[in-house]
This record gives structure tokens, sequence and C-alpha cells, in this order.
């Protein structure tokens, strides 16, 4: 057990110091996601009314685009100098490591994505209590698409537009996230109740962290085989 911890540590550690010495790849998602929410309110115009009525689903969707643009990274820098190969060599916990990578893009992407989250509900003039549900909403989301894209992301690492690839597997799971946290946000906006749809986006956390992991490890096997 602690040496499966350690090895979730090690690399944890190593991938997000990584991105701090390679920031520009780290920032892109994050301008991505700042630049994709701000272009909204100069093509819908001035209503208010109808700004702040999908302003959660466009927080939303801004932030599904932007966790995906940032997967294919979360291996392609192991797979091309060998660092699986290393890792397999050493022994070391395959499903520790796939645990690690998911929570790395989390670390990566989804929490900056969730602070710069904070402004950008107030330029889209989100009331308080609004903001709080779509925080929770998007904290349990922004986790469940990091297990659910790694494994994706392991499976297309090195494939010729594996981006795209990418892309075109990895939406189609994130629907009911997407479709669940919008409709958490929209019905706090409202003034309805929002606790049924937060407990079906902690169920897809739970289901994601219990099953992902595994269908990374798989994935990480096979494109090494």
């Amino acid at each position: 057990m602690t040496r499966y911890v350690s090895t979730i540590r090690l690399v944890i550690t190593r991938d997000v110091l990584r991105a701090a010495r390679s920031q520009t790849e780290a920032l892109h998602p994050l301008i991505f996601f700042a630049l994709c929410v701000l272009l909204f309110p100069f093509a819908i115009g001035s209503d208010e009314g109808l700004l702040e009525r999908i302003a959660p689903g466009i927080l939303w969707v801004s932030a599904l685009l932007s966790a995906t643009l940032s997967l294919e990274q979360l291996f392609r820098s192991d797979y091309q100098d060998g660092s699986f190969e290393l890792f397999v060599l050493s022994k070391a916990s395959t499903l520790a490591i796939s645990l690690g990578k998911s929570l790395t893009h989390w670390f990566i992407s989804g929490l900056p994505i969730l602070l710069m989250s904070i402004p950008l509900c107030l330029v889209l003039e989100l009331n308080w209590a609004t903001t709080q549900v779509f925080l929770a909403s998007l904290f349990a989301g922004t986790l469940t698409m990091s297990f659910i894209g790694a494994a994706v992301s392991a499976l297309t690492v090195g494939l010729r537009g594996g981006g795209l690839l990418l892309a075109m597997l990895i939406l189609p799971l994130y629907i009911p996230v997407l479709i669940f946290g919008s409709a958490a946000a929209s019905n706090a906006a409202q003034g309805l109740p929002a606790a049924a749809e937060l407990y079906f986006l902690t169920g897809l956390l739970i289901l994601a962290v219990t099953l992902a992991p595994w269908a990374t490890a798989a994935a990480l096997k096979i494109r090494l085989s």
C-alpha cells in the first residue's frame, strides 16, 4: 500500500513540476476557457436576461472543451521519451500510475478552470447562490472528466491524428456530465432545488474513480504491447 501511494505521489509531483517548467502548454486550455466564455456576451448582445439564463451552459461547454484540449498532452511526453517502458521495467503499479495521471490532469487543468470560473461568473452576472452550485457541480464534473479522459487519452496516445480521434471519442462520454452540471446551475439560477443533479454528478464521479483507472491501466498495456 505504501509503494502504491508513493507511486501516485511521484507521478503527480513529476508531472506538476513538468507543467510548471512548460507553462505555455498549461496556460493554453485556461486561456481558451476564458476567451470562449468572454466571446458569448459579444455574440448575443446586451440582453442581460438571456445572458443570465444561458450562462451556466456557456460556462459548462467552455469548461468541457478546455478540459478536452489539455488531454492530448497527458501521456504524450511519457510515450515519446520512453517513460512508460521505464515504469514497466521498474514494476511500478500501472493502476497507481493511471490514478496519478488522472489526478495530475485535474490539478493542471480542472483546478485552474475551477478557480478561473469565479471571476467569469461575476462577468456573466450570476448571483452568489448560483455561483456556489455551479462551482460544486464543476468540481465534481471536472474530476469525473479527468478520470474518464485519462483512459481515452492513454488509448489514443501516439496515434496519427490522435488529437482529433481523442475529441471524437471523449466528447460523447462527457455528455451526461454536461447535462447534469448545467442543469444544476440552471435550476439554482431559477430558484429551483439542484440537489438531485449534484447527487447524480457525485454518483458519476464515484463510478469514474472506481472504474476509469482500471480502463486507463488496460489502455496503457495495449499501447505498450
